[in-house]
C-alpha cells in the first residue's frame, strides 16, 4: 500500500532533520522538566522535606508507571515508523489504533494491581512513619489517574513516530504550564499539600490526552485513528509487545532496584538521604534532557530509513544523536561538578539538606556525559526492532549493575558507597551499549556499501 502523501522523514538530509525534530522536543522537556523542580520547589517549601522524601519513595512506583507507557509507546512508535518506512500507511495506521486501545488496557490493570494494597507498597519500600501519611496522599491520587498518565506518555511517542514533535512539544508545553498553575492553586492557595501536587499532576495528563487526541480526529495527522482499529490485531499487538516488553522489563528491574535504593539510603542516611535523593531526581531530570531528546529524536529517523533499506542514512542518524548528546552531557557535568549548591538552594533552604545533596550530585553525576551517550544508544535498538539486545540494556542497568553495586559500595562506603553506585553503574552500562553497538554499526556499513548507497551531505 503506497504512502498517500509525502512524509516528513522522508529525506536524506539527517543532520537539518534530527535538529528540525530535536528542537521542539527540547523545548517541550524543558518546559515539563522545569515544572517538575517548580512542583518540587513548591513540595519543598510549602510542605517541608518530609514531603520531598515523599516524592523519593514514589519514584519506584511510578518507575513502573513510566514503564508501562514506555512499552506501549516505544514499541508502538517503533513498528509505526517501521512501517512507515515501508510505505504501508494502512497496517501503521492499524498499529495506531491497536497502541492507544492497549495503553488503555495496560493502565487499568496497573491501577487495580497497585492501589488496593498501597499500603504493602509503601511499608515495602521501607517508608517511616513520618513520611508514610505525605507518600499515601499523594500515591492515591496518582495511580487512581493512572490511565491519562500513560494515554498522554503513549500518545506523545505515537505522534512522534510519524514525524511531528511540533504536537508532542505543544503538549508536554500545556502539560506543563497548567500543572504549575494547578500547584500554586492546590498547594499555596488552597492548601491542599501532597494531594494538591498530585491533583495538579492529574488534570494536566488529562488535557494533555485531549489534546492529542484532537489532533488525530481534526484531519491534521499523517496517520489517522479510526475506531475499527481499535480491535486487536494479534501480529500487530505481538510486535509492540516484543519491542516494548523490554521497557516493561526495564521499569520493573528498576523498580526492585529502586527498592533496594531507598532501604539503603534509609539505613545508611535516614530521610535526610531521602530528601536530598528527591532532589537529585529533579535535577537527573533536567541534566538528562540533552540525552533523552535526541535519543528520542532518533528514533523515528533510524526507524523510517531502517524500514527503508537506507543504512547510509541510519548511520549517520545514530552518529550525530550520539556525538551531541555526549557533549552536551559534558557540559551539563561541568555544571552540577562545580556549582552545584546554587541550584539546589532553589528548592530548599535547609543548609543541611542543601550540604547532603551537593555531597550526593558530585558523586553521582560524576560520568554524565557517558550516560548521556547511553540514553541515545539504548534507544537505538529498540528504533530498528531488535528485541535481544533492546531486553540485555533493559536488564542489564538495575539488575546486574546498578542493584549489585548499591548492596556492594556502602559496606566499604558507608552513604558515600550509595551514591558511587550511580555513577559506576552507569559506567557500565555505557560499556555495554558500546559492545552491542559496534558489531551493529559494522554492519549497517556493509549493508550501505552493498546497496552502493550515495554519501549524504548535510
Amino acid at each position: 500500500m503506497q504512502i498517500q502523501s509525502h512524509n516528513v522523514l522522508d529525506t536524506d538530509k539527517i543532520g537539518r532533520l534530527l535538529m528540525k525534530l530535536t528542537a521542539p522536543m527540547f523545548f517541550g522537556m524543558l518546559v515539563q522538566n522545569i515544572y517538575n523542580i517548580v512542583d518540587t520547589i513548591f513540595i519543598g517549601h510549602y510542605v517541608g522535606s518530609d514531603g520531598i522524601a515523599a516524592l523519593s519513595i514514589a519514584f519506584p512506583l511510578q518507575m513502573l508507571t513510566m514503564g508501562v507507557g514506555n512499552m506501549v509507546g516505544i514499541g508502538g512508535g517503533s513498528l509505526i515508523s517501521r512501517l512507515i518506512g515501508g510505505k504501508d500507511q494502512r497496517r501503521a495506521e492499524r498499529a495506531l489504533g491497536n497502541s492507544i486501545c492497549f495503553s488503555i488496557i495496560v493502565s487499568l490493570l496497573l491501577m487495580l494491581a497497585v492501589l488496593p494494597g498501597l499500603d504493602f507498597w509503601l511499608k515495602l519500600i521501607g517508608t517511616s512513619e513520618v513520611v508514610m501519611p505525605f507518600a499515601r496522599d499523594y500515591l492515591v491520587i496518582i495511580f487512581s489517574g493512572t490511565v491519562f498518565n500513560i494515554a498522554s506518555s503513549v500518545l506523545l511517542m505515537l505522534v512522534r513516530a510519524e514525524g511531528n514533535a511540533r504536537v508532542s512539544m505543544i503538549s508536554l508545553i500545556l502539560q506543563s504550564v497548567l500543572n504549575i498553575i494547578l500547584d500554586a492553586v492546590f498547594i499555596i492557595w488552597l492548601g491542599m499539600g501532597m494531594k494538591g501536587a498530585a491533583l495538579a499532576m492529574v488534570i494536566s495528563q488529562l488535557a494533555a490526552t485531549i489534546y492529542v487526541i484532537s489532533y488525530y480526529y481534526t484531519g491534521g495527522s499523517f496517520l489517522k485513528v479510526r475506531w475499527r482499529d481499535f480491535i486487536p490485531d494479534l501480529k500487530i499487538v505481538k510486535s509492540i509487545f516484543v519491542i516494548g516488553a523490554t521497557q516493561f522489563v526495564q521499569a520493573a528491574a528498576m523498580t526492585i532496584s529502586s527498592l533496594f535504593m531507598i532501604k539503603m539510603m534509609a539505613n545508611y542516611g535516614g530521610d535526610i538521604a531521602l530528601s536530598a535523593f528527591g532532589i537529585i531526581q529533579r535535577i537527573m531530570m533536567f541534566s538528562t534532557i540533552p540525552g533523552m531528546v535526541l535519543g528520542q529524536a532518533m528514533q523515528p529517523i533510524l526507524g523510517f530509513n531502517y524500514g527503508a533499506k537506507r543504512y547510509k542514512q541510519a548511520l549517520r542518524t545514530i552518529s550525530l544523536a550520539s556525538v551531541t548528546a555526549t557533549v552536551l552531557g559534558l557540559v551539563a557535568f561541568l555544571v552540577l561538578f562545580l556549582i552545584p549548591e546554587p541550584i539546589i538552594g532553589i528548592f530548599t533552604s535547609d543548609a543541611r539538606l542543601i550540604a547532603a545533596t551537593s555531597f550526593a550530585a558530585r558523586r553521582i553525576f560524576l560520568v554524565l556525559p557517558l550516560f548521556s551517550y547511553y540514553n541515545v544508544g539504548q534507544l537505538v535498538f529498540p528504533s530498528i526492532g531488535k528485541a535481544f539486545e533492546s531486553f540485555i540494556i533493559a536488564v542489564s542497568r538495575p539488575l546486574l549493575f546498578i542493584t549489585p553495586l548499591i548492596l556492594i559500595f556502602p559496606h566499604f562506603w558507608q552513604m558515600n558507597g550509595v551514591w558511587l553506585a550511580f555513577p559506576g553503574s552507569d559506567f557500565l552500562s555505557f560499556l555495554l551499549v558500546v559492545a552491542l553497538l559496534i558489531p551493529l554499526i559494522i554492519k549497517f556499513r556493509k549493508a550501505a556499501v552493498a546497496n552502493n548507497a550515495p554519501e549524504v551531505v548535510n
